[in-house]
């Protein structure tokens, strides 16, 4: 039986208040032998009093009653649950990310998502981290990665048709790679796309994150963090950049991608929330569609690190 966690009473401190009730005793001095209020005393005992045979056999009257409103005036209807409810089964995104796209509070998302038994996912166990931010926008920057397939159609896995399976597919048009720059103050997002992903690529990229990060009043980094990826630890276009803006190069530790966690968790929602999001035609659409994505992720996106707040919405008001 659930009692509520500041009732006053238990269902056997009730029952014996009620039988010391029926004993003889005033509702005023029963509340007191129970070290209770007259009005718990009171409360109690009608309670009591208006139950029927069954209920009292049972001890159903002995029960806490639910604190939910008879009428819930504001409580969307199932017309409006409904498209929460197919954002949530066709895109696995939790109530944070739902409120950008549902643009409903992120409460009120977690009320409809508990309510048809959606609010959780199951989880393997979380492997032990270190939480870290550095004080200002521009400090550290987190680079990598991340390589997606060409395509002249649709594969398989959206239209069903297997008569060119993806390993043919591939063999014919090849890769992209997406160069990913995050800041890790704000997790504002810079990506290009390109070809390979090459030592030069990556440290023409670098530096144009970095002129495009100075257009929002950041200051140059003190530091660059990368996995051992030979376009960073073996390049000297990525090492010449480093040096011309004065900032020391960090390498995580083998096997370790929670280091640079920040840039790798943006790769799974980059590619969760756009690449794979939808069917695009050809790579060359999805390719297209990248710049209004990053200002959606840059500019509106809510993220939960941030308070449920965009990136900008910490750089924004650096120039003062």
């Amino acid at each position: 039986m659930k009692v509520h966690a500041n009732a006053a009473l238990g269902p056997a401190g009730r029952l014996a208040l009620v039988e010391a009730i029926e004993s003889g005793m005033t509702l005023r001095a029963a509340a007191a032998a129970l070290n209770v209020a007259p009005a718990t005393a009171h409360r109690w005992w009608h309670r009591f009093k208006a139950a029927g045979e069954e209920d009292r056999s049972q001890g159903n009257w002995l029960c806490d009653r639910s604190s939910r409103p008879r009428r819930q005036p504001r409580r969307l209807t199932a017309a409006e649950e409904e498209p929460i409810l197919r954002a949530r089964r066709e895109t696995g995104l939790g109530p944070g990310r739902l409120a950008g796209v549902c643009r409903r509070a992120r409460s009120t998302i977690w009320k409809v998502l508990h309510r048809h038994g959606l609010s959780r996912r199951l989880r393997s166990p979380r492997q032990t981290y270190r939480r870290y931010e550095w004080s200002r926008p521009g400090a550290l920057l987190h680079v990598d990665v991340a390589r997606l397939a060409r395509f002249e159609r649709p594969g398989h896995a959206v239209t069903g048709d297997r008569t060119m399976t993806g390993a043919e597919k591939r063999a014919a048009v090849g890769y992209v790679y997406l160069h990913c720059v995050i800041d890790d103050h704000s997790r504002y997002a810079y990506v290009e796309q390109h070809r390979d992903q090459g030592g030069d690529t990556a440290a023409a990229v670098l530096e144009r994150a970095i002129d495009h990060f100075a257009t929002l009043g950041m200051r140059p980094p003190e530091a660059v963090m990368s996995d051992n990826a030979f376009a960073y630890r073996r390049s000297n276009a990525f090492k010449a950049i480093l040096d011309r803006h004065g900032a020391r190069h960090i390498l995580t530790p083998p096997y370790t991608p929670r280091w640079n966690g920040k840039v790798e968790r943006f790769i799974q929602t980059l590619k969760r929330e756009w690449a794979y999001a939808h069917s695009w035609p050809t790579s060359a659409e999805r390719a297209r569609s990248m710049p209004s994505f990053l200002r959606y992720y840059n500019r509106r996106r809510p993220h939960s690190s941030l308070g449920d707040r965009p990136p900008i919405s910490r750089v924004h008001n650096v120039r003062g």
